[in-house]
């Protein structure tokens, strides 16, 4: 497995956050680092696997990647994001407690992966480039206005999701997408769907492909194809089962879904073979 060094990254030794930006994102073999990130996705649409479980990244998703979490890139479509890299919380010469600001790992679940809405996203876009402004410059000044833009950053971040983006066209869309990622074995009617979450169906329609690139459909079939392939690769279940349980009432459709998203069949997946992702 690849691993990915601070001193490749960070500019000097005394910086304690960096950005990365990826603009977009190719796809990228598994991997972990010597340090943490946040990933922070703009729009687009991916496929991140991490510690060996299967998300859909799309413009205002969120994850936070300690430095011993392994994950991968696939399926990347117009990915863009931006990675902010940044130390363990002693490595911080100013900020104490840093941690307390943190996702904690609870009952073994640790919760990485976050929604925020557009309002929240443009403001983290200008703590991105403020961050940016400041450069490598390692005198005491510039290292505590980083230091003190990412804590802002962390406070915004830990608030939104407190608030769990509820407000405003965007954020009931967010609760959505989320409703999707746990219900997307289930027959999806977008009518009922639209009314459920208080969105006229021209608005689900309108921001679904904005924050995507895909209308609801084909996301939800993406998001069904995403979770076949990952059941097809660690689980004995046939190719059958799997198309039922992923939300496909149809094996052979599901099997013409899934070539023409991925360009090979499952059970080449299922054998292991290869796949040259689309």
């Amino acid at each position: 497995m690849t691993v990915l060094h601070s001193v490749d990254f960070f500019p000097n030794a005394a910086l304690s956050v960096t950005i990365e930006p990826r603009q977009p994102q190719p796809d990228f073999p598994e991997h972990h680092h010597d340090f943490n990130e946040i990933i922070i996705v703009e729009h687009g649409t991916g496929s991140h696997i991490f510690n060996g479980q299967p998300y859909t990244l799309s413009g205002g998703s969120l994850c936070f990647v300690r430095d011993h979490d392994r994950h991968l890139f696939e399926h990347t479509e117009n990915l863009c994001l931006t990675n902010i890299l940044y130390r363990e919380p002693e490595a911080f010469c100013f900020l104490s407690g840093l941690e307390k600001l943190l996702p904690q790992e609870q009952d073994g679940n640790y919760p990485a992966h976050w929604r925020v809405n557009q309002g929240v996203l443009r403001q983290v876009k200008g703590f991105i480039d403020r961050l940016e402004s400041l450069g490598a410059e390692n005198n005491a000044y510039a290292v505590a206005n980083r230091e003190l833009v990412f804590m802002q950053l962390l406070v915004l971040l830990r608030q939104a999701d407190q608030a769990e983006n509820r407000w405003g066209a965007d954020g009931r869309l967010n609760q959505l997408i989320l409703w999707l990622d746990d219900h997307y074995s289930e027959d999806v009617c977008w009518e009922q769907l639209a009314e459920t979450f208080t969105l006229s169906l021209r608005t689900l329609h309108r921001l679904l492909k904005q924050k995507t690139g895909l209308t609801p459909q084909r996301y939800l079939n993406r998001l069904r194809l995403i979770k076949a392939r990952y059941l097809l690769r660690h689980s004995e279940e046939s190719v059958t089962n799997i198309a039922f349980q992923c939300g496909f009432g149809d094996s052979n459709h599901f099997s013409t879904l899934f070539k023409r998203e991925f360009s090979c069949s499952p059970r080449a997946v299922r054998q292991g073979l290869d796949i040259k992702l689309a």
